[in-house]
């Protein structure tokens, strides 16, 4: 009798994205989009317009949620300083991590001041399945990932993406 191994991928589907600009006379999302070029190629892209730069103080608080009758709290909820963090990404390798997701991605790639918008270009099903197959494996279920900007201590933005990990 032959003995096949078979080896079972993460799939990840992003169903909705969600962008608010608590505070808008700080900054406003130009977009927000999640992009279906067919069934198997997935796509988001933000750009979030800064009205107030030089910014150089700003905190970030990420979060992740797992669906059991509503989302509930699912392994991470940190607040960073995020200038400081941009200083040592190796500082902190769970930020790091979910820093990975858009550091290639975005120009948010260099410690404060930051003087433009923020953009986020493209980041694919693919991709998130690549980081979260061999990097930090999660369960199946759905899943709300959702990081809250906190520039000068005020929010002033929140982005969530949901996601089915099967």
């Amino acid at each position: 009798m032959v003995s096949e191994t078979v080896e079972v991928q993460p799939l990840v589907e992003f169903t909705n994205i969600k962008c608010d600009a608590v505070d808008p006379n700080f900054c406003k999302f130009e977009y927000c989009l999640l992009k279906s070029v067919n069934r198997t190629y997935k796509y988001f892209m933000v750009k979030l317009n800064l009205y107030k730069t030089p910014l150089t103080k700003a905190k970030v608080n990420f979060a992740i949620y797992k669906f059991a009758n509503g989302y509930k709290p699912f392994l991470y909820n940190i607040t960073v300083d995020a200038c400081k963090f941009l200083q040592n990404p190796k500082s902190n390798p769970v930020t790091n991590y979910v820093y990975g997701f858009i550091k290639d991605f975005s120009n948010i790639n260099h410690s404060c001041p930051y003087n433009d918008d923020f953009v986020v270009d493209k980041i694919t099903t693919e991709f998130f399945n690549q980081r979260v197959k061999y990097l930090l494996p999660f369960p199946e279920g759905k899943y709300l990932f959702q990081m809250n900007w906190m520039p000068y201590g005020i929010m002033r933005a929140v982005f969530k993406i949901y996601i089915i990990l099967s």
